[in-house]
């Protein structure tokens, strides 16, 4: 079985006629099956009141529906988040009137420059889904499997009958049913004791599938949103990290010591507070020192999303990658 996550940015519930309505929080998920292939289409459900609601169904994502009604700050924010979140696998579809030339300024020099242009066709749109769904997961096949998964969690709770059930995504590599993996960032450990993917049993999963685990030696408070169960060791964990940031163009001046950020990486929107800023040369690209309360959890040279919730209309500030 193949998946592809979609992320759908557009007025609530747009996906309603996507797939089948499924879990809901401040991300919502529509599933949609066609014989083997599936697709996970993400809404933003509390966006635009929580930031954090469009950067985890953006981070999510393999693709991007961005559905554009009107020119105005919620259409800024989100070329700016996918910019820095680096999707650059996307759609535009326009609506009332708005045309390609009266956005292309608008985009140049960003990610969404070569996303295509689809007409409004919920019918067309599943069915290329679909067909990118089997083609992703047959390259998939061929690299991922060889490697180490992790899946980051998104929701758990538990199933009478059944224990501890964590829903997610597989971010990278593969996961396999009966494998241990560490709990990031505890030093506990779970089994998988079966996976799920779109209600139906499967042995394995890869980069990209949605999944429900039911999972063995380990409780359900043990866990929280953005831990990442994993069997690859180079994943890390730590309170503070360096790397090169690049910040928006459209941010005022450089960045100051002490300033509180929000640092999002996979099902993480950790508040951090910048510890120490390097400027050589161009101060939109200062190597920046992080610390926070609780551990990031990531893999080397990942790419974090650097937001801002205390300054107005501006709130994505730039990317970061860390050493």
């Amino acid at each position: 079985m193949s998946n592809l996550t979609v992320a759908v940015l557009a007025p609530p519930d747009y996906s309603k006629d996507l797939g089948k309505k499924g879990t809901a929080s401040d991300i919502t998920s529509y599933n949609l099956k066609k014989g083997d292939a599936t697709v996970t289409f993400i809404e933003p459900t509390r966006y635009p009141e929580k930031l954090s609601s469009l950067f985890y169904a953006v981070s999510l994502s393999d693709r991007i529906v961005l559905v554009v009604n009107e020119i105005n700050a919620a259409f800024g924010e989100c070329v700016l988040m996918l910019q820095c979140a680096d999707k650059s696998s996307g759609y535009l579809i326009l609506k009332n009137y708005i045309s390609p030339d009266q956005i292309a300024p608008l985009i140049k020099g960003t990610v969404l420059e070569h996303y295509e242009v689809l007409e409004e066709d919920m019918v067309g749109l599943r069915e290329k889904m679909l067909e990118i769904s089997v083609r992703q997961t047959a390259h998939m096949k061929a690299h991922e499997a060889a490697a180490k998964g992790a899946v980051p969690v998104d929701a758990h709770f538990n199933v009478k009958g059944v224990g501890v059930v964590v829903l997610g995504s597989v971010a990278q590599g593969m996961i396999k049913k009966h494998d241990t993996l560490k709990v990031l960032p505890t030093t506990k450990t779970a089994q998988i004791r079966s996976i799920q993917k779109h209600d139906e049993d499967a042995d394995t999963a890869i980069t990209g599938d949605r999944v429900g685990l039911a999972l063995k030696n380990i409780e359900s408070e043990d866990l929280d949103r953005g831990f990442v169960l994993t069997n690859d060791p180079t994943i890390r964990f730590s309170t503070t990290v360096t790397g090169k940031a690049q910040l928006v163009k459209y941010w005022p001046a450089a960045l100051k010591e002490g300033m509180v950020l929000y640092a999002g990486h996979w099902m993480q929107f950790l508040p951090t507070r910048l510890e120490k800023t390097v400027v050589d040369g161009d101060w939109r690209m200062p190597t920046l020192t992080l610390t926070m309360e609780k551990e990031l959890i990531y893999p080397p040279g990942a790419r974090i999303v650097l937001h801002y919730l205390e300054g107005g209309k501006l709130r994505v500030v730039g990317s970061l990658i860390l050493e």
